[in-house]
């Protein structure tokens, strides 16, 4: 990401000192994301096919006594992962978008992160559903999807590593419900969330990261590996939600979101694409 910037930054000034060198880097720039966004489209046409293969994937390689054991805390995960995206509907909704539509327009990238499980992934489609179906500047949607790839994911940095911590918690003698120890689990979580990998599996090192700096044992993460993968889908769906949520509330604060666009249905964001 940093290195990202820098070529941007290296691109705007060339385009200031040679008007014409500088718009060949910009052009190249542009036919390299719309080659992506074809890229991006073919594997979409191919993602029934996809989840099919990784939910085979996830069922072979899960131990089914492991599982049924282990099904209540699949259960509240997935309750406090449905927890965070109403609050990201209340969010958006504050921000002066329609929870309903801005989730209806989302839905294709939130459901391809579910089943690719990778953050980092989703970013190409991230962007191209903000700037296409919500309106929002293309320097912002790439900025949030970007950014929130790696820092502030909501489902395997944030919510994930503070559940096993307010789990392990009592079994030392800690009351979770004391509010020092929550304030400095928000505070270690939210610095922990810095450079996570946007990748499957990223959750298992931001716990590694959490539960020792709260002085936590870490043997509750060997044990929930059996089910990491059924958790990681939704994980995955609320950190990619978390991003494009804050790209739509950035744009509508900056005053930039298009709003033709935003309030535009499903037939005239394809025809505009």
């Amino acid at each position: 990401m940093i290195f990202a910037a820098f070529l941007g930054v290296a691109a705007l000034q060339l385009l200031k000192d040679d008007v014409e060198k500088g718009q060949k880097v910009i052009n190249a720039i542009d036919t390299l994301q719309a080659w992506v966004m074809r890229l991006v489209r073919l594997v979409m046409k191919l993602t029934p096919y996809g989840v099919l293969a990784l939910m085979t994937k996830v069922v072979a390689g899960s131990n089914l006594q492991d599982i049924i054991k282990l099904g209540s805390f699949v259960v509240v995960s997935y309750i406090g992962l449905g927890l965070m995206f109403v609050v990201h509907g209340v969010l958006v909704s504050a921000a002066g978008i329609n929870p309903l539509r801005f989730f209806r327009k989302v839905w294709p990238v939130l459901t391809f992160a579910f089943t690719s499980r990778s953050s980092a992934a989703t970013i190409p489609l991230s962007i191209e559903a903000q700037t296409r179906r919500l309106g929002i500047p293309q320097s912002i949607a790439s900025f949030a999807a970007s950014f929130g790839a790696t820092i502030g994911q909501n489902g395997c940095a944030g919510l994930y590593p503070a559940m096993l911590a307010v789990m392990v918690a009592p079994t030392v003698g800690i009351n979770p419900l004391d509010p020092l120890w929550i304030a400095t689990l928000v505070a270690i979580v939210t610095l922990s969330s810095a450079g996570v990998a946007g990748v499957g599996g990223g959750a298992t090192f931001a716990a590694l990261i959490v539960l020792p700096a709260m002085g936590l044992p870490v043997s509750l993460v060997a044990l929930l590996i059996s089910v990491e993968p059924l958790i990681d889908m939704g994980r995955t769906a609320l950190n990619v939600s978390g991003s494009m949520t804050a790209g739509a509330i950035t744009s509508q604060i900056m005053q930039q979101t298009d709003k033709e666009l935003l309030d535009a249905d499903e037939h005239s964001e394809l025809a505009h694409a």
